[in-house]
């Protein structure tokens, strides 16, 4: 296995090449969560994962539930299946709230502060659900909590991470809470070293080849914490040395040879990239600022059997959409029609 093999391997696991899903709740349970911040670029990052659906259908899915966009992982929003939220945050909150720890204290931000706030977020919304974030607000500062917005932010923060609120119905395209409760009903409790099996068997199934330290990053799980989870997938994955790395992958994809070419057109911070604390396999070393900017924002990007080759970018105007792109080096002529079949792909998905 080589760089190539690995990029490759990446688009079949991450369901970019001949899915077996149907819905937006399986693509993202089978992902384990997909980073979310872009709401308009994470749908698409679904999406293109599930050939034929719509913008609409994947909004349809968040509003009635499916799946929960939520602070959950490193931290940052994430997508995550109605049938993960529970066990993802009981594993991951802990380590999310001792990261935001310093920031807490420099807005006073103490325990009775957040106790107080979060009831009076979570009796608001039992009387009237999917509300904004300004609702929520003046009903805090009606009780007499002093808001900046920074502040406001990590109380709702700290209240998705207590599992108390999520993701609730878009209102007109904008974003409201509502009780996870209400949404995801409460399972059962699982032991620590459960929950480290099941995330990392997820991830390394849908994410691999994959490294230990990609996995730490992705997570937010300490080291310890990832070596455990290793030890307990390891009779069902493959452990391969390439240099001076080892790549952990499912025993499933052994067989797995990528036969045609594929263009893709992926999201602003795609699982494909963002996912992986080291990036050679899809990207370019002289290539990697323009694709990512000092400042962690992550462009949409054109791929190339799973290697980024150029930019892209959707502008509306009066005469409608126009995907404009900026590649590294002019495409070769054998890539053109993939090309404009992968940007006709978006426009569909936004009709």
């Amino acid at each position: 296995m080589d760089i190539i093999d690995i990029a490759t391997l990446r688009l079949a696991n991450q369901q970019l090449v001949n899915t077996k899903f149907k819905t937006p709740r399986e693509i993202v349970s089978w992902m384990g969560a997909m980073q979310a911040q872009d709401f308009s670029m994470a749908k698409w990052g679904i999406g293109v994962r599930l050939p034929g659906t719509t913008d609409k259908q994947i909004e349809e899915a968040v509003n009635n539930g499916d799946i929960i966009r939520t602070h959950i992982l490193r931290p940052t929003w994430h997508f995550v299946s109605r049938d993960d939220i529970h066990w993802i945050l009981q594993l991951s909150a802990p380590r999310v709230r001792l990261a935001a720890r310093s920031v807490d204290r420099e807005l006073g931000l103490t325990d009775d502060v957040l106790i107080k706030a979060h009831s009076i977020i979570c009796k608001s919304l039992e009387k009237e659900p999917n509300q904004t974030r300004p609702e929520l607000a003046k009903a805090l500062e009606e009780a007499r909590i002093v808001l900046s917005s920074r502040r406001m932010s990590h109380i709702m923060f700290h209240a998705e991470l207590n599992g108390l609120i999520c993701s609730g119905t878009l209102r007109e395209k904008v974003q409201t809470y509502d009780l996870l409760e209400r949404k995801v009903p409460k399972t059962e409790v699982n032991n620590l070293n459960e929950t480290l099996y099941r995330l990392a068997y997820k991830y390394f199934q849908s994410h691999g080849p994959a490294t230990q330290q990609d996995f730490i990053w992705w997570s937010g799980l300490t080291g310890t914490e990832a070596r455990t989870a290793l030890a307990l997938i390891k009779p069902n994955f493959v452990f391969q040395t390439i240099g001076n790395q080892t790549y952990i992958f499912h025993q499933t994809s052994l067989d797995y040879k990528h036969k045609e070419d594929m263009v893709h057109f992926l999201p602003a911070f795609d699982e494909l990239l963002v996912s992986y604390r080291d990036r050679k396999e899809a990207l370019s070393v002289e290539h990697h600022k323009k694709v990512i900017t000092k400042n962690g924002i992550f462009r949409p990007a054109v791929f190339h059997n799973g290697r980024v080759i150029g930019l892209w970018k959707r502008t509306v105007g009066k005469d409608g959409m126009v995907i404009d792109t900026d590649y590294f080096s002019s495409p070769e002529r054998s890539l053109q029609n993939l090309i404009k079949k992968a940007s006709a792909d978006y426009e569909i998905f936004m009709k």
